[in-house]
């Protein structure tokens, strides 16, 4: 940090910007939504305050935990939460920053430089949409207490004992009131967001503990999280199904234009383009001016080093920016003291300063790797060489697709059963395995709205195959045809346009079996390798087809998974006949409609991306040339798996 940031952090630190009235109202205003993503986000602002004091340099353990009762616990050795009183507020500064939205140290220039955490609402929401939270602070030999219910104190704070620690304790239960469906945590979840703090802030120490759950040993569920490395071993987790191509990761750490910049990069043999990119710790996966400074300064020094090499003279056509990223793992960091959202989820950085900021310190970083490492250098050139190739090969191929489209009048697939309906909103295509599948789901489908694609057998497995091949592919350029999007600019030839989009609910449709799983991954992870768009815009989802009939004279009763099936013929009390659906064709039109297609009953999952980086390891796992992790990965996660590979 350029700037010494004032030690004395006390009540005339906390600022209060407004009230909470509105947050029981309307929760999603302030943490997004009440289902599992906002139930999360919880932890998340309250391990960000803990964050920020590791960020000021005053804290460096964060430990979670899980309680027994679906409560979480956050603990730091930080300075603490000033307990003193507010002159203004006439209370505790603990009670205005508990019961306050908006009252935090990340408000006061002097105390954080810099802060973390996307909504900026702080703890005090927490409390809000608990139904119980207890803050504890260690301070000036003390410690201090206050309880909350709904976000209001209990009774004022209280010095209940001494200590010799330091730091703040959090102790909170998600109100049912306010997230209906779900107030049980997935300790998944929360490990992969931790494990990505401790990443992007390298020195701290994260733990974090389920006391739900135990292990063969009798011994609660917990993990470590310490990089000491940072963002060189962030590429390093997020490509260990990579085969890398070069000796090591490239990374820079500094200060340009006064704005920390933290970069890491490496280059693999696959044929995608990997960039992660984070502000104070948010995940910024519409990108912005950080993302637009690493590609100039990418673009501009590899170009240079490229032509002054030599290795370009027998190219037939120009290099684009998009050859110099084919192959590359890369996580762009950087600190802003007031970053500039904007997007349409509010993660995409709008500060300009920022541009030239990482572009110069990215410029630097590999003018001198290329120097020191000539055979290095030279494999990367190479790299781009054949992206290049690649590309003009593929530019052809795409072009091939849009000609198909029908914005071209080249008419929609043969296979296509389209609906009535006109207005995209309304309208719904369902991608089925086979067509057998496809037939019935035809018959059943109500044709007003619903259309039919029936896909032949597996897709081209796009994490495998370079760009031309993909847009070759029949069954591939039949998706893009029928929905209607354009391939392609300048800058990006993957880039998709939503304007024409043909329907704004896209579902796949595949058999409730191990076969069923791996084609609906497959479809998944061209969607999200070159259809990222429509995930992020919402419009992917995947239908859920039960798995059983369980029938006893003239009633009947679907089942989804096997602990409905025993319920169901429980309830039936014997004398029951069980059907297992081995796949869609199995069933009747009437069935398929009544299950799995009528918007009444059936039940959608809607794709999401959570976690970009996360997402892009695991599809590169499941679906790339590294047998061990993916074994590891489906035993762990499988509930029904024969492992022959």
């Amino acid at each position: 940090m350029s700037e010494e940031v004032k030690k004395d952090y006390s009540a005339d630190s906390i600022q209060a910007l407004e009230g909470m009235e509105h947050v029981r109202m309307r929760p999603s205003m302030y943490i997004g939504d009440v289902g599992v993503r906002g139930l999360h986000h919880l932890v998340y602002e309250v391990v960000d305050n803990s964050i920020d004091e590791a960020m000021a340099g005053y804290c460096d353990a964060i430990d979670v935990v899980i309680n027994e009762d679906n409560s979480v616990s956050v603990k730091d050795n930080g300075r603490g939460i000033p307990i003193d009183l507010h002159k203004k507020e006439g209370v505790s500064a603990l009670e205005v920053v508990m019961t306050k939205i908006g009252a935090g140290g990340k408000f006061d220039k002097d105390s954080y430089k810099v802060s973390g955490g996307l909504h900026g609402v702080g703890v005090s929401c927490v409390n809000a949409l608990s139904i119980h939270l207890h803050a504890k602070v260690y301070k000036k030999g003390q410690v201090w207490e206050q309880e909350y219910e709904k976000g209001k104190p209990l009774y004022p704070v209280k010095s209940t004992g001494e200590t010799d620690d330091n730091g703040t304790s959090v102790t909170f239960r998600p109100d049912p009131e306010i997230f209906k469906e779900i107030t049980v945590f997935s300790y998944d979840t929360l490990a992969k967001r931790l494990r990505e703090l401790a990443f992007l802030n390298k020195g701290i120490k994260i733990s974090l503990i389920d006391r739900r759950h135990k292990d063969e040993k009798g011994e609660f569920i917990s993990e470590n999280f310490h990089s000491e490395e940072g963002l060189k071993e962030f590429i390093r987790f997020l490509d260990e199904t990579r085969e890398p191509i070069i000796a090591d990761v490239i990374a820079m750490e500094g200060e340009k234009n006064g704005i920390p910049v933290e970069v890491a990069m490496i280059y693999n043999n696959s044929y995608n383009e990997n960039l992660h990119s984070y502000v104070n710790n948010i995940n910024t996966h519409e990108g912005g001016t950080h993302l637009s400074g690493f590609r100039r300064g990418l673009t501009s020094t590899l170009k240079k080093y490229a032509d002054n090499s030599g290795m370009l003279d027998k190219l037939k056509f120009e290099i684009a920016g998009d050859d110099f990223r084919e192959g590359l793992t890369a996580i762009v960091s950087v600190k802003v003291s007031e970053p500039q959202f904007e997007g349409q989820t509010k993660t995409k950085l709008g500060n300009r300063e920022v541009t030239s900021a990482v572009s110069q310190g990215v410029s630097e970083m590999l003018e001198a790797y290329l120097e020191e490492n000539p055979n290095d250098a030279k494999t990367i050139v190479q790299k781009v060489i054949l992206a290049a190739q690649a590309r003009h090969a593929a530019k052809k191929a795409r072009e091939m697709v849009q000609r198909k489209t029908v914005m071209s009048g080249g008419g929609l697939p043969g296979k296509l059963s389209d609906c009535s309906e006109i207005d995209p909103e309304q309208c719904e295509v369902f991608l089925v395995e086979g067509d057998s599948a496809g037939g019935t789901a035809k018959q059943g489908r109500d044709r007003n709205f619903q259309a039919i694609l029936p896909l032949r057998g597996k897709i081209l497995n796009v994490e495998k195959a370079m760009q031309h091949k993909v847009f070759e592919n029949e069954e591939i350029r039949n998706i893009y045809t029928a929905l209607g999007v354009t391939i392609g600019t300048e800058e990006d030839s993957k880039a998709l346009n939503l304007s024409k989009l043909r329907y704004h609910k896209i579902v796949i449709m595949c058999d409730a079996d191990v076969d069923g799983s791996h084609i609906a991954t497959l479809i998944l992870t061209f969607f999200f390798r070159y259809m990222r768009e429509l995930i992020e815009a919402g419009h992917i989802f995947i239908a859920t087809p039960p798995l059983y009939l369980i029938k006893k004279g003239n009633r009947k009763r679907y089942a989804w998974n096997e602990k409905e099936r025993d319920e169901i013929t429980n309830e039936y009390a014997g004398g029951v006949a069980v059907q297992r659906y081995k796949g869609l064709g199995e069933m009747n039109a009437e069935q398929l409609w009544d299950t799995t297609m009528n918007p009444e009953f059936r039940t959608l999952r809607q794709v999401t991306i959570d976690n970009g980086g996360e997402a892009d390891r695991i599809f590169s796992m499941l679906m790339g040339d590294e047998v061990p992790p993916r074994r590891e990965f489906i035993e762990k996660n499988a509930v029904y798996a024969n492992i022959d590979a």
